[in-house]
């Protein structure tokens, strides 16, 4: 899997995100384009969808929802999160450097 969805600064996490709601589970698929593409079940209505997302990030990297910021895309598909300091780090992202 290629890491061009996702960069450090210091012990910050910023990734690019491309979301598809109402799948049927929440799930890490693999990339679509510079882009981490991730299934979540949660429909895009009233901002559920971004609210659920942030839940399954927090729970993927073992931090709190408040470590996460959700920085662009608030009603598109494609968003970039920053993820503060997180506990841990699926083998497809690259460690800090």
């Amino acid at each position: 899997m290629s890491d061009a969805f996702c960069s450090w600064q210091n012990e910050t996490l910023l990734l690019r995100i491309y979301v598809q709601p109402r799948a049927s589970r929440d799930e890490i698929v693999g990339t679509h384009g510079d882009s981490l593409k991730i299934r979540i079940t949660a429909p895009p209505i009233e901002g559920k969808a971004n609210d659920h997302l942030c839940k399954f990030l927090a729970k993927v990297f073992g931090v709190s929802r408040s470590q996460i910021t959700l920085t662009a895309g608030k009603q598109g598909r494609h968003k970039q999160f920053r993820i503060e300091r997180p506990t841990h780090i699926p083998t497809f992202i690259p460690p800090p450097s």
